[in-house]
């Protein structure tokens, strides 16, 4: 499968200064909508630890702005917007809500709503935001398991409007609530989210009546061109040639260990060609990613990689064509399990994509950061507040060192970017203890600058509980480049007896209360000796 790499669009004639003034104003938009959906969130995971991201769409369903996000969000909500609008002709008052990972979305706990923005009769373009959920249904609490298919791993929504004309969809609303564990909470979150598609389209219909119809659309189309122009610049800095790399995946949780990525990029000016063939096929558990996973991590990196600050829009897409072999772990057919893919083989999607880049520009390419989310989910009955409970984290490591320096400790790499939930919040409203807290001194990679250190977190759970845990880079360290790799990570439970016990990097299983699991986070690895 090819996407991408569409020849370049003219620029719309609209002066620099008005070109940037409107590339603020619209992602200032995008940022409202983020603190909207912050602030009236229910679960920790939206309102605490940030979990989703927000954008804004043209006419024509492209992306114009987005906020400083989740970048594996934000770079495949284009596809859910495109799969919402071949559904569905949106009229003032709908919203479309979808989390199907084989029609747009990414895994089944990101919930994406988008809303058409109308003045008058006219449509003016779209909202959209995506947040994860931190339970909808599935074999385990959390909805992040260990599964071997998409029907294991929770409710699965196809585009469908749970609003139509401002009114709510009562029975979809219902459907939906009922194959989640924490209803309340789902229903909360998913109020936040249709909150801040509210404020996007005030905000850009505002903007619309200040400015005008055809000056707002002409930003919006000359914005886009820029980015292509300015990205197509930034891939002119490479030098041409063909530059490959692989590396793996630890395992798929059922047996499969070593799973290859490989991939080639070829270099053609101002344009770029990225191709997976050679990658390993789908496989059991759920590592497996979809073609809008694999995309937002390339979109990343070529982002990542420019020395040009570019607005993050569609048209910063258009000169990089991505081939993923479907069938394939970067481009999974249905009905493959897809939850850890979005997680954690995003994560190995951009270290093999910095490797090869890295014989490029070795430069301008850090070695590689712990290239793991250290997902971990858990549920159960809470018997001291009466109910039933379900979280979701992910926990930071370290980051690869560069030629600029050393790598930063304890911190969310790449394709994540969400906040640590505070102690205080997490025992406030969970039965949760946190045991300690803290960097993992001495696991990034040695080198003339040094990997940054990973996360050392261990939290005593104090009522029976379902536990899932997916995470990489126990078997294979973050490589350095130059330097040393990055120490491995190590996942450990304590039973309330004292004893202690190592746990696979992908486990899922069930905990007496008063267990303790310890979850040490992978370095980064070392540039240079």
């Amino acid at each position: 499968m090819i996407v991408g790499g569409r020849k370049a669009k003219p620029l719309v004639g609209i002066d620099p200064i008005t070109l940037e003034v409107f590339n603020h104003k619209l992602s200032a938009i995008a940022e409202e909508m983020g603190v909207v959906l912050c602030r009236s969130a229910f679960s920790p995971n939206i309102k605490e630890r940030r979990d989703y991201s927000c954008a804004l769409f043209d006419a024509n369903g492209e992306m114009v702005a987005q906020a400083a996000h989740i970048p594996v969000h934000l770079g495949s909500t284009p596809m859910s917007v495109r799969a919402a609008l071949a559904r569905h002709d949106l009229g003032a008052g709908d919203v479309v809500l979808l989390n199907d990972p084989f029609e747009g979305g990414t895994h089944l706990p990101d919930i994406t709503v988008v809303a058409p923005v109308y003045v008058g009769t006219r449509r003016i373009g779209y909202t959209a935001n995506r947040a994860h959920h931190s339970d909808v249904g599935g074999m385990s609490p959390g909805s992040m398991p260990l599964a071997r298919e998409i029907y294991q791993e929770g409710l699965r929504l196809p585009p469908v409007k749970i609003v139509r004309g401002g009114v709510v969809e009562e029975d979809l609303l219902a459907m939906f609530l009922a194959n989640t564990r924490v209803a309340d909470e789902r229903l909360g979150d998913l109020y936040a989210q249709l909150a801040a598609l509210r404020v996007g389209a005030e905000r850009l219909a505002q903007l619309v009546e200040r400015d005008g119809r055809l000056r707002v659309s002409a930003a919006m189309q000359a914005l886009q061109g820029y980015s292509e122009k300015l990205m197509a610049e930034g891939l002119r800095e490479l030098p041409r040639g063909v530059f490959t790399a692989e590396d793996y995946l630890d395992g798929d949780g059922f047996g499969r260990e070593s799973i290859r990525i490989v991939v080639t990029i070829r270099t053609k000016g101002g344009r770029v060609e990225v191709d997976f063939a050679g990658t390993d096929a789908q496989v059991e558990g759920g590592v497996n990613a979809n073609e809008a996973v694999t995309l937002a991590a390339v979109y990343y990196v070529f982002r990542c990689l420019s020395s040009i600050d570019i607005p993050p829009n569609a048209g910063m897409m258009r000169p990089i064509a991505v081939r993923a072999p479907a069938g394939s772990v970067v481009n999974a057919s249905f009905p493959a399990a897809v939850a850890a893919g979005n997680v954690e083989t995003s994560q190995r999607i951009v270290d093999v994509l910095y490797r090869a880049l890295s014989h490029a520009v070795p430069g301008r390419v850090p070695a590689a950061s712990s290239g793991t989310m250290n997902n971990l989910a858990l549920g159960g009955f809470d018997a001291a507040r009466s109910r039933q409970f379900s979280y979701y984290e992910t926990i930071a490591g370290g980051a690869g060192a560069s030629a600029e320096g050393h790598g930063e400790s304890a911190v969310q790499t790449h394709m994540t970017n969400p906040m640590n939930t505070p102690i205080e919040a997490l025992e406030a409203e969970l039965p949760l203890r946190v045991v300690r807290y803290r960097v993992r001194r001495g696991s990034g990679g040695a080198g003339a600058h040094r990997g940054g250190d990973g996360v050392d977190r261990e939290i005593e759970i104090t009522s029976p509980a379902s536990v899932t845990i997916l995470s990489e880079r126990r078997a294979y360290r973050p490589y350095g480049l130059g330097g040393e790799p990055g120490k491995a990570g190590r996942n450990q439970l304590t039973l309330p007896n004292g004893r202690k016990q190592l746990v696979p990097a992908k486990i899922s299983l069930q905990i007496e209360a008063g267990t303790k699991l310890r979850i040490l986070t992978p370095g980064g690895g070392g540039w240079r000796r």
